[in-house]
């Protein structure tokens, strides 16, 4: 499995976001602006809670494991891939929403003398901090479910067969 690439990440933010921005500039002269909603930095923050949550608990059971701890209790594969596939899945995803909502909230600035777009302006920058922060959980996620580098083979691969 490929390790997630902070480059793929920051150019869906981007994109996303300036997508956004000129989406709701548009959609706001044809009409008004669907709200940001309230619930979107809450779900953000409880996906990156759970996120930190299984990378902690995977990280003590991979150490209890490798220092061979009596009753430690071991890692399937097949679930730490899982686990790996959910973050890879959930920064995707964090980049993607928290793009829309930077974006949206770049166009709010402009309106920051309305209270509702305010309110909608905070929503929308605790949606980006929170998306960030999924990121962040799942990158971490990521790199304790990595596998330790096979030194053997990096050595051998160059080497000529002993004779």
């Amino acid at each position: 499995m490929r390790e997630l690439r902070i480059r793929v990440l920051v150019g869906v933010f981007v994109v996303a976001g300036i997508l956004s921005w000129a989406g709701a500039r548009l959609w706001n002269s044809i009409g008004t602006l669907p709200s940001v909603p309230l619930a979107a930095p809450v779900v953000l923050a409880l996906i990156a809670v759970v996120l930190l949550a299984t990378a902690l608990s995977l990280r003590a059971r991979f150490k209890a494991q490798r220092e061979r701890r009596p009753g430690a209790k071991g890692v399937d594969p097949l679930m730490a891939a899982r686990a790996v596939v959910f973050a890879q899945a959930s920064a995707l995803v964090a980049a993607l929403v928290a793009g829309m909502y930077g974006g949206t909230g770049v166009f709010l600035l402009e309106l920051l003398d309305l209270p509702a777009r305010r309110d909608q302006a905070f929503y929308a920058g605790f949606s980006v901090l929170a998306g960030l922060a999924v990121i962040a959980a799942a990158l971490f996620l990521e790199r304790v479910c990595k596998l330790p580098e096979d030194d053997d083979q990096d050595h051998h691969q160059g080497a000529e067969p002993a004779a």
